[in-house]
């Protein structure tokens, strides 16, 4: 997409609005705890991750709050969807925002990357927490829908102690 909004041609509006749109799907399915069908927009080869301490850390050598492959990912899913997930009885309510959506390198045909900023809030065991922060989405094209092969997202607290995140961020 152009950098300069006013010169931007109505393709761009229309790819910025489906990526919106996408981006709100997915807020709405984590916010109600739709998991499984939260995964279903991933790719197979996917990388979510949320780094802990510094945004640039090299994930292969620092600890991170989340660094999930498909596997790993699919076995977090599988956990909360049991009754054995103890730190999420009760559930946590949650609500999140999703702003400042700005694609970044980004094709029609074949995706690229989005940046974004949020705030989910969540509710558990009459505690209201406040998460907030800016991810980046590498989206692509597969058979005409578009998948999340990659979510980085940077908590504005991450070189702080943070709570039990027992929920998709």
């Amino acid at each position: 997409m152009s950098s300069s909004m006013n010169k931007a041609s109505l393709s761009d509006w229309q790819m910025l609005r489906e990526v919106e749109l996408f981006l709100f799907h997915e807020a709405e399915l984590a916010d109600g705890n739709q998991y499984e069908d939260w995964l279903e927009l991933w790719t197979a080869d996917l990388l979510y991750w949320v780094p802990s301490n510094d945004d640039n850390l090299d994930p292969q050598k620092k600890i991170s709050i989340i660094y999930d492959r498909r596997a790993q990912l699919e076995d977090r899913i599988f956990r909360l969807g049991t009754k054995h997930a103890y730190a999420q009885r009760p559930q946590s309510r949650l609500t999140r925002l999703v702003s400042n959506i700005v694609l970044d390198d980004f094709d029609t045909e074949s995706g690229g990357w989005v940046s974004s900023r949020f705030v989910v809030v969540e509710l558990r065991n009459h505690v209201q927490t406040l998460w907030s922060g800016r991810m980046r989405h590498k989206l692509v094209r597969e058979d005409g829908k578009l998948r999340i092969n990659e979510k980085h997202v940077f908590l504005l607290n991450n070189d702080t102690p943070v709570g039990n995140m027992t929920f998709i961020i």
